[in-house]
């Protein structure tokens, strides 16, 4: 089976829908058999003030589990699919909190980002979806 954005971006959601680190660890290792590598991060906070910290999170968590190289053509892919992903949840987030995970899996030039939140207050929450591709060199310049 070829892996195209799609089978990514659905590795990358896969990740990001994981229950706790026991799942993300046996999503990861299913991934890795097929040359797939992912990488998931929690996060949870005010929505707008917290942007900034998530896309960084999602940077981070990447070049940490080597799924880009810590320069700009890297950092830039995962903090351009990050802020694409979250623009897709933005009107339902603005002025609420949020808390998720977010999903991160990269083959070859296809880099996916997800987010998966609950959005709202105290318990009264709504759920919000975002995904987005970049491509990006096998091997970075």
């Amino acid at each position: 089976m070829e892996i195209t954005s799609i089978v990514v971006g659905r590795a990358a959601m896969n990740m990001a829908i994981s229950e706790d680190r026991q799942d993300e660890k046996e999503i990861q290792k299913r991934l890795n058999a097929r040359d797939i590598r992912s990488v998931a991060v929690d996060f949870g906070g005010e929505y707008l003030g917290s942007v900034k910290k998530i896309i960084e999170r999602a940077v981070v968590a990447a070049e940490r589990q080597g799924l880009v190289s810590a320069n700009h053509v890297g950092e830039g892919a995962v903090a351009g699919a990050t802020h694409a992903a979250l623009e897709q949840i933005t009107s339902k987030a603005v002025g609420l909190n949020v808390g998720g995970k977010i999903g991160i899996a990269r083959h070859g030039e296809h880099i996916c980002v997800a987010v998966y939140f609950g959005v709202g207050v105290l318990n009264l929450n709504e759920v919000a979806v975002g995904l987005a591709h970049r491509s990006l060199a096998s091997v970075e310049e």
